[in-house]
């Protein structure tokens, strides 16, 4: 008699959202709070981010719009929102047309306000920030429409938060940008950065970043990359994962994980679990790993999710070993979460 395959995840009821969320990379953030049964939820909508504290019990909702020079509001769309956990503090960032905005991790106070320079654009080109990531111990990197990433040095507290790099080694609009804090191997690198084009580079962080490899474009953008024991993790607009050396940006696998545009990947670092979401409503759990013998990256598919009719735009773990994920959908006022069956 056939079998019917034991499910890995099983869905857990829903986050409420005071918004729907924006068909944008990566929109969804989430931040765990460790040892505490708390998790905080973020996804963009227009000019606000949709903030949501889920503490067991019940949720605690908080809208945060887009501000122009710290104060007066604005219709600046926001185009992503993300928690930068540091070793001395936790910062919510969100990027927008306008420029970026630093906050203390629960939104209440902003610390920080980086306006884009629309001048240096040509004028028909679209001007925006985006791709936000913790690098280095201290450091905060954020990537602009124009190619350049911004490196951000943030003291363990206070407001005294300086640009202390520009890193000009795109050409296209940054989508994405991710680090591994303190996991990386020796000459690995710990910041990858992707652009529209889908050019990949590989940095070393330090008081001054190095370029450690560049990975060229195939005619396709790369939307979203993630980065675990020195594999680079790429999702294009092709539907396709390709995995490459991130010392040497040679290209170790690739997978048609999706029939559509991947809009998220997430990674598990302690377990190397990887999440993808994509505009075909397909959400799948990969693992990814190093053959002991021959050194060889390997990925292996788990677990499949269908979200009906929806086109998936965000996809985090909700813990480091990949126990459960999230997901959002362009369009949905709710969050759905999946826990280990």
């Amino acid at each position: 008699p056939s079998t019917v395959p034991r499910r890995m995840y099983r869905k857990e009821p829903s986050v409420p959202l005071r918004s729907s969320c924006a068909a944008l990379y990566n929109n969804l953030s989430v931040l765990r709070a460790g040892g505490r049964p708390l998790t905080c939820f973020g996804a963009v909508h227009g000019p606000s981010l949709s903030l949501v504290t889920a503490d067991g019990l019940g949720f605690t909702h908080r809208q945060l719009p887009a501000k122009e020079a710290g104060t007066a509001l604005s219709t600046s769309l926001l185009t992503q929102a993300a928690w930068c956990v540091l070793p001395s503090r936790v910062l919510l960032v969100l990027t927008s047309q306008k420029g970026i905005q630093m906050y203390e991790s629960d939104g209440s106070i902003m610390v920080y306000w980086h306006a884009l320079d629309v001048a240096e654009h040509p004028p028909a080109q679209a001007v925006f920030a985006r791709g936000i990531a913790a690098a280095g111990g201290h450091f905060i990197c954020v990537g602009t429409s124009s190619g350049s990433v911004l490196v951000f040095d943030i003291p363990p507290k206070g407001t005294n938060i300086t640009v202390s790099e520009v890193l000009e080694e795109h050409r296209d609009a940054i989508t994405d940008i991710a680090s591994e804090l303190a996991q990386a191997p020796a000459g690995a690198g710990d910041v990858v950065t992707a652009d529209d084009a889908g050019t990949l580079c590989v940095w070393s962080s330090g008081e001054e970043f190095t370029l450690l490899s560049k990975i060229l474009a195939f005619g396709c953008p790369c939307s979203s990359v993630k980065l675990w024991q020195g594999i680079v993790a790429a999702g294009y607009g092709n539907g396709q994962i390709r995995l490459y050396e991130a010392a040497t940006g040679v290209l170790r696998a690739e997978v048609n994980a999706h029939a559509r545009w991947i809009y998220a990947l997430d990674l598990a670092p302690q377990t190397g679990k990887l999440l993808s979401g994509a505009e075909d409503s397909f959400v799948h759990v990969w693992k990814l790993s190093r053959n002991p013998d021959t050194d060889d990256v390997e990925i292996e598919h788990c677990h499949t999710e269908c979200v009906t009719d929806t086109q998936v735009c965000g996809a985090r773990f909700c813990d480091p070993e990949g126990l459960s994920f999230a997901v959002t959908g362009y369009d949905l006022s709710e969050i759905f979460r999946y826990s280990r069956a």
